[in-house]
């Protein structure tokens, strides 16, 4: 699944919407709102959604007649410790803390 994942963000257009999304907590975003953001024609953007999807990077709900999409957590988390589930070689000097680097992102705060 981390090569589905990668693929999937292997993109400018697609990265941009996937951070959007994790920025967008789990009350995620219209497709539309998403469009906007970004700057993508609802084609494309649709097209998008699906990779990123299929890679089990987003999901996507229906709220009455808009479908709403969020970052999949579960997903990114897998994909980030399979990333780094060989990163040091028990030598945690080579890579430091990942911690702070999540703390110096100001993403945890």
């Amino acid at each position: 699944m981390a090569v589905e994942a990668l693929s999937g963000l292997a993109h400018a257009s697609r990265l941009a919407v996937f951070r959007l999304l994790v920025r967008a907590g789990s009350d995620g975003m219209a497709a539309g709102n998403i469009a906007r953001e970004v700057g993508a024609l609802p084609n494309t953007l649709s097209t998008h959604l699906t990779i990123l999807g299929n890679a089990g990077l987003i999901r996507s709900r229906r709220d009455g007649r808009s479908v709403i999409y969020s970052a999949d957590y579960d997903g990114m988390r897998d994909l980030l410790g399979f990333l780094v589930a060989d990163c040091c070689a028990g030598r945690p000097e080579i890579c430091g803390s990942l911690g702070e680097l999540a703390t110096n992102a100001d993403c945890c705060s």
